[in-house]
């Protein structure tokens, strides 16, 4: 069956109003789809076992579901959104796979580091890595981002994405696929997320670099690149005039749901993508990474 890409999901204007950070799904209105109805898998994870940072929501659990469809047991890390984060274990668990999920802020090295061990631990090994958590927050001008909020930024994108990488390869067998969340802000940034932006640009680059550099280990790191995707981050840090429009300046007239951006992910993580190492897959509705 064909799906018109322009239908395929909700229009603006949204009803959606300002939420506190770092937003929850539940009160999302209207809900993102994640594929909780719709993602069908065939067994292309079938035993591999992995880490999801940001998985309790959005992305992160549209990633979730369709890996444990795929047959992978998951580890969920969140920071502190402890009722998005149950929704998601029992998805994956209704899937007949195992998941664990972990509360905390990964912007602590040394909490990055006891997630890699309790997967290691608890599932017996991590074969994929989805450093996908992240933080930001639109101002007007760079005078209107204190320095804390630029480093926690920081932290949190790029930072962590070192510390969980750094920790995970120490485990990693030949096959091992990390997977970076970046952003049509990381060739085409938005004067209003300039810290955001930057750290999505360095972890491009960041992505670059560790896919020459563990390719000895047999280990492939790529990107997603989403475009405006509905998700909590979405009403929790922007402007609600920007929220109730939000995706309506794209190509397609709509944001995208989390659920159109998994398969990127699923194929990233499989043996199907055996010679993509470095790549950064573009899932904008249109919107050219240049």
């Amino acid at each position: 069956m064909l799906i018109d890409p322009r239908s395929a999901g909700p229009k603006p204007p949204f009803a959606q109003e300002k939420m506190e950070v770092p937003g929850h799904q539940a009160l999302m209105n209207p809900t993102p789809d994640c594929g909780e109805q719709s993602y069908v898998g065939s067994g292309r994870l079938n035993g591999r076992k992995a880490l999801i940072t940001g998985g309790d929501s959005g992305i992160g659990r549209a990633v979730a579901i369709a890996f444990a469809r795929e047959g992978a047991d998951v580890v969920l890390s969140y920071l502190d959104e402890t009722d998005d984060a149950n929704d998601t274990q029992r998805l994956v668990q209704e899937a007949g796979r195992q998941c664990i999920a972990i509360p905390g802020d990964i912007q602590d090295e040394a909490h990055c580091k006891a997630l890699v061990e309790t997967t290691v631990s608890k599932l017996g090994g991590i074969d994929i890595l989805v450093n996908n958590a992240a933080f930001q927050m639109a101002r007007e001008s760079i005078l209107d981002v204190p320095s804390d909020e630029f480093e926690r930024i920081f932290k949190t994108n790029v930072f962590a994405t070192f510390y969980l990488t750094k920790a995970a390869v120490a485990h990693m067998q030949p096959g091992g696929a990390i997977i970076n969340t970046v952003s049509v802000n990381s060739d085409k940034p938005s004067p209003s997320l300039v810290a955001y932006a930057a750290t999505k640009g360095a972890l491009q680059n960041l992505t670059g670099g560790l896919s020459q550099a563990l390719a000895e280990k047999g280990i492939r790191v790529n990107c997603v690149a989403p475009g405006p995707i509905w998700t909590p981050l979405i009403p929790a840090t922007m402007p609600e005039d920007e929220v109730q429009n939000f995706g309506g300046q794209s190509p397609l007239k709509r944001p995208g749901q989390p659920v159109e951006v998994a398969p990127a992910f699923v194929l990233l993580a499989s043996g199907e993508a055996s010679y993509i190492s470095g790549a950064t897959i573009a899932v904008t509705g249109g919107v050219p990474m240049i």
